[in-house]
């Protein structure tokens, strides 16, 4: 299983320096986990950014991916780790999402960078 946090599918929507890197875990959407908090950030910057269209577009290609929402479980699980790692709420969710589903995580984010589970890249210069 894969999840691609916000700045994943930002950087894949954007056609960012490190699009590439995104395309395998978001084209895989048999095996595409997506917490909701990625839905909001994602809808929210690609609406802000690209039009009302396009982030009609990527919310389509979003829920080809398994949507799961935050309930009572995953929040007291990413309040842990939000505490434990010192992450802010969103990449404490994302994180607390791919360990309930035993996915991978995929980022650009360096608040991941070293963390167990995630595959992480670090953000190139002249990206978005």
């Amino acid at each position: 299983m894969n999840v691609v946090d916000s700045s994943g599918w930002i950087e894949f929507l954007g056609g960012g320096a490190n699009a590439d890197f995104f395309t395998a875990a978001i084209s895989d959407v048999s095996r595409l986990v997506v917490p909701t908090i990625s839905v909001f950030e994602v809808c929210r910057w690609t609406r802000r950014e690209l039009g009302a269209r396009q982030a009609l577009e990527a919310m389509a290609l979003m829920q080809q991916g398994r949507i799961i929402a935050l309930d009572a479980t995953l929040a007291m699980n990413a309040a842990r780790l939000s505490l434990d790692l010192k992450l802010p709420m969103a990449d404490s969710i994302v994180l607390a999402t791919a360990r309930a589903h035993n996915a991978v995580l995929w980022t650009q984010d360096d608040d991941f960078e070293g963390l167990d589970g995630v595959k992480y890249v670090a953000k190139k210069k002249g990206g978005k």
